[in-house]
């Protein structure tokens, strides 16, 4: 295993960087075009490999589908392939097969689709035989593990012959990410309602629209934490909207705790680290868990306590991000106590780094998250081509900005 050694810039940054579309946004536009059944143009698309994945995968009609790690793409294509004429197999990594599907197979077999476990129930690999007949359209889904899930049946919905009527049970993990959905959904041309924790989808078609994707938030997160560390730093990210439909634009107002403002010109972001830090943080990542590691590193490198809730579906991702997150940090005199039952954390210790080397555990975001301590000292980031999962630049934006990568 490769080890990259980093070591941060020691004076304000002044830069401008372009950084890809957003992956999010990216696979719902290629699954709705792949349910539009009429090609449209889609500009700024992720260079992500689980973008690269999905524009691969639902492109061209296979026997078997195999999606990596990237957990969007298995959830969507489980909803795609659920409803086409075709058999096939979707599998996808040793992580992935770790990773449940259960929820949203019980419901598309309730609905008519035909899938079975290949392995351990409720987990992938999975067949899926062609789809008959649409046997009903109420469901009922649990909410509280993956929006992912609910994402994938809402944007079938529309193409099922009596649409759908989605119960949503229990608390609703990152609803701006469902929000997303629906949202796009209605760009090109379907309308939804979500009221009192149902969401109905009529039947109707998709309109082929051209779409440009706005650049990633989450992907923008690591450079909040970069300016918080230099301060007088001044970062432009271009291709960023104001009225953005990603959950994760509420890094904006949580890098204020720790001394950035942003503001938008034109169609980009500006990052200015001139705002007095806070003592103290509190934050819920119920809505916005891919940016808790990232925040959590930047209360890291100012040695600030720090209080947080919300990260259930951190346990289910790429890997485990709060054990990981608590081992590495661990490692620069950061000591985070976990009550996992009660969903609450608590970051304290002042920061000590004596050139540690972080494992990423093959998970792009604790690379790209911890990555910003190299400004207080050198470290140390094992596997540091897992980046490209969601931000192939990464390294290359790095050095632009004057940290020494080698």
């Amino acid at each position: 295993m490769s080890v990259l050694q980093l070591s941060g810039p020691q004076k304000p940054i002044d830069v401008s960087l372009n950084i890809g579309g957003s992956k999010s946004i990216s696979n719902r536009a290629l699954l709705i075009r792949a349910l539009t059944n009429r090609y449209f143009d889609i500009s700024n698309l992720s260079d992500s490999d689980d973008t690269q994945a999905m524009e691969t995968l639902i492109a061209t009609p296979r026997d078997l589908y195999d999606a990596h790690h990237a957990g969007t793409t298995f959830r969507f294509l489980t909803a795609f392939l659920a409803i086409q004429g075709g058999e096939q197999i979707l599998t996808g990594s040793d992580r992935m097969k770790q990773r449940p599907i259960g929820p949203l197979v019980e419901v598309l077999n309730a609905i008519g689709a035909d899938i079975k476990y290949l392995n351990k129930k409720g987990f992938p690999p999975l067949e899926i035989k062609p789809f008959r007949k649409q046997k009903k359209n109420v469901i009922s889904i649990r909410s509280d593990v993956s929006s992912q899930y609910i994402s994938a049946l809402c944007m079938i919905a529309p193409t099922l012959e009596k649409g759908l009527i989605i119960n949503l049970v229990g608390e609703l993990v990152s609803k701006p990410y469902l929000d997303m959905t629906l949202k796009m959904m209605k760009v090109f041309g379907v309308e939804s309602q979500f009221e009192n924790n149902t969401i109905t989808v009529l039947p109707q078609a998709y309109e082929a629209i051209d779409y440009i994707v706005e650049s990633d938030w989450s992907s923008a997160s690591y450079h909040f934490a970069i300016a918080s560390l230099l301060k007088g730093s001044a970062i432009k990210l271009n291709y960023f909207f104001k009225d953005s439909l990603q959950g994760d634009s509420a890094i904006c107002e949580i890098a204020r705790a720790f001394g950035v403002s942003s503001r938008f010109d034109e169609h980009a972001l500006i990052l200015e680290s001139n705002l007095d830090t806070a003592l103290t943080y509190k934050y819920n990542f119920l809505q916005q868990p891919d940016i808790a590691q990232t925040v959590a590193t930047m209360a890291a490198g100012k040695s600030m306590q720090m209080e947080y809730s919300g990260l259930k579906t951190l346990y289910i991702k790429e890997t485990n991000r709060v054990e990981a997150l608590k081992s590495e940090l661990k490692k620069v005199n950061i000591d985070l106590k976990t009550d996992v039952e009660n969903d609450l954390y608590m970051q304290t210790g002042k920061l000590q780094i004596k050139n540690p080397t972080f494992e990423t555990y093959k998970d792009h975001r604790m690379a790209m998250a911890l990555a910003p301590l190299s400004i207080i000292a050198p470290i140390n980031i094992a596997d540091p081509d897992v980046v490209s999962k969601s931000y192939p630049n990464f390294w290359k934006d790095l050095e632009a900005m004057g940290f020494q990568v080698s």
